[in-house]
């Protein structure tokens, strides 16, 4: 098939999991023997004069990179105004394409490319497909009180109603979607994420270094993610001092980057934990494999998740892990047997889990072989390639309809 892709991110511009998702399902589609173009766009604030629409073909996938108009507005300000600067280059750029090229398929990465994947899908007359990674509501635990919440929210509604075929990454994401945008279960289909088949072994000299320089004295804590207030590591700094007093020596590693970075250093000064907590930043993959295997135990405490890449990267590195049941990481994490979790915002429960991880490291170990050994065939990106392929197939186009307004605005989305 011919698909045509749009999202707002893509490597090396990478903001969360989306890149990576994008990434290894377009090349995992070329390898199936489909032709994959992606429209996505160059890092924020590059100018478009100077830097036009670029268009190479990397690891079989044709990328198509555009600069958002040259308007005076931030992503970090104005983001709806700078998601439609976008989304206007994306058409431009669109629009050209299929004056010589025409998809059998056009799929959607997420809110911010909806007004350019409908626009296109219309225009090239093929259905359109979405996948919703998260929602404006789940991140904000339902409450949409500020302006930009409910734009946003409409916004991913009208996704949601107008697409073709609808693709969440985990069943809490299905039924979350379902409840927030007035969609039938039916009709939306459960593709997991997958994990990618890089080498995640490495050597015991460089595994010891890491553990020299970020934890000599005691078991070493990781975290890593992006730095937001729905990734709960404020609930993990919470718990950390009682952590210690039961393993004295106990250090975390925060590595990641985002908004939060300031209000947890904050914290962690608050509870004179500055000796105790590392924020590394993000780190290359080598480092970050380094760090996983280094580490007694890896802590993911989100409050929310709609599916968490994280979690099967600890599995891959074969790293004790400890979670949280927030949405995707309920359905990956086995309670006892592929890790030990704990109910979102529960520090009592963090405190339980790590101390029962520390306290019998060979229990941990099995767990972690447990869960490497399901992403061989759980987590496979080239049978999630397939499936992915098959809704393509099924998806057919929709006739002209016109939507009323989501009756979930304002308020709390949950209540």
């Amino acid at each position: 098939m011919r698909v045509l892709m749009l999202s707002w991110e893509y490597p090396p511009v990478v903001v969360g999991g989306l890149a990576r998702h994008v990434h290894a399902l377009a090349r995992h589609l070329v390898r199936g023997g489909h032709e994959v173009v992606v429209l996505c766009r160059h890092a924020a604030g590059t100018d478009a004069e100077t830097h036009p629409t670029t268009d190479e073909v990397v690891d079989g996938v044709r990328l198509i990179r555009v600069a958002e108009d040259p308007v005076h507005v931030t992503f970090e300000r104005d983001l709806v105004a700078w998601t439609m600067s976008m989304g206007h280059a994306m058409i431009r750029a669109g629009t050209q394409l299929l004056r010589t090229w025409r998809p059998e398929v056009v799929h959607a990465h997420d809110w911010l490319v909806t007004q350019p994947a409908i626009a296109l899908a219309e225009a090239a007359e093929v259905p359109l497909v979405g996948t919703i990674h998260a929602t404006e509501a789940g991140r904000h635990s339902g409450w949409l009180s500020q302006p930009l919440n409910q734009q946003i929210h409409s916004v991913e509604w009208w996704l949601a109603n107008r697409v073709d075929a609808l693709i969440t990454c985990s069943e809490a994401m299905r039924r979350e979607v379902a409840h927030l945008f007035e969609v039938p279960d039916e009709a939306i289909t459960v593709i997991h994420n997958g994990i990618e088949e890089r080498n995640w072994y490495v050597k015991g000299e460089h595994v010891a270094r890491v553990r020299a320089a970020h934890s000599p004295d005691g078991p070493m804590l990781l975290f890593f993610g992006r730095l937001e207030w729905e990734k709960g590591v404020q609930d993990l700094l919470d718990a950390l001092p009682e952590i210690r007093r039961r393993h004295p020596g106990t250090r975390l590693v925060v590595a990641g980057a985002g908004r939060h970075r300031d209000e947890l250093v904050a914290q962690t000064a608050r509870l004179s934990l500055d000796d105790a907590v590392e924020f590394v930043g993000h780190l290359p993959d080598a480092e970050l494999r380094a760090v996983l295997s280094a580490a007694d135990a890896v802590v993911l405490p989100s409050r929310y998740e709609p599916f968490g890449i994280v979690a099967l990267e600890a599995a891959a590195a074969q790293a004790p892990l400890v979670a949280s049941t927030a949405g995707g990481l309920g359905e990956l994490v086995v309670d006892g047997e592929t890790g030990l979790a704990f109910a979102p915002g529960d520090v009592d429960g963090i405190v339980r889990a790590v101390d029962t991880v520390l306290a019998d490291g060979e229990a941990a170990s099995r767990r972690a072989h447990a869960a490497a050994s399901r992403l061989a065939t759980d987590f496979d990106w080239s049978r999630i390639a397939e499936e992915t392929i098959r809704v393509y197939r099924r998806a057919k186009v929709s006739p002209p309809q016109s939507f009323g307004r989501p009756k979930i605005a304002t308020g709390n989305a949950f209540a």
